[in-house]
């Protein structure tokens, strides 16, 4: 069974090695992920981090370097949630492409609000990056 399947894109002006590298280090999710803000941090050689929804572990299956920035969310209940997430080049800069599963049991209005809060997080990722000097 497949699921419904919505692809969220941003197009950021700066080259897509740049974007990977910065989006792809999860030291600086808290910057532009709002679902992980309260910070994250290794413990016993994973990444965790005090979300709204508890305490989640966060592991990026890469390669980064080549814009694979898909990431594993395991919630606090032992939930995994797969995010496709990709840098694809765009011109001389990049698109960053957020896929967002709507698994069963999700209603419609949580899967919309889920997307709102994407969109939201990509437009932070364009802005910090695109406010950085060149």
């Amino acid at each position: 069974m497949t699921w419904r399947a919505l692809h969220l894109s941003q197009p950021i002006e700066r080259a897509p090695e740049e974007v990977a590298a910065f989006a792809g280090n999860p030291e600086n999710l808290p910057l532009w992920a709002a679902g992980l803000s309260s910070g994250i941090r290794r413990e016993e050689g994973r990444w965790v981090t005090d979300s709204p929804m508890g305490k989640v572990e966060v592991s990026f299956s890469g390669p980064v370097e080549h814009g694979v920035l898909d990431h594993d969310v395991t919630l606090p209940d032992g939930t995994v949630t797969h995010n496709p997430l990709r840098v694809l080049r765009n011109g001389e800069g990049s698109e960053v492409v957020f896929t967002l599963f709507q698994p069963p049991g999700v209603a419609d209005d949580a899967f919309d609000r889920d997307a709102a809060h994407v969109r939201a997080d990509l437009a932070r990722l364009r802005n910090l990056l695109e406010s950085r000097g060149r």
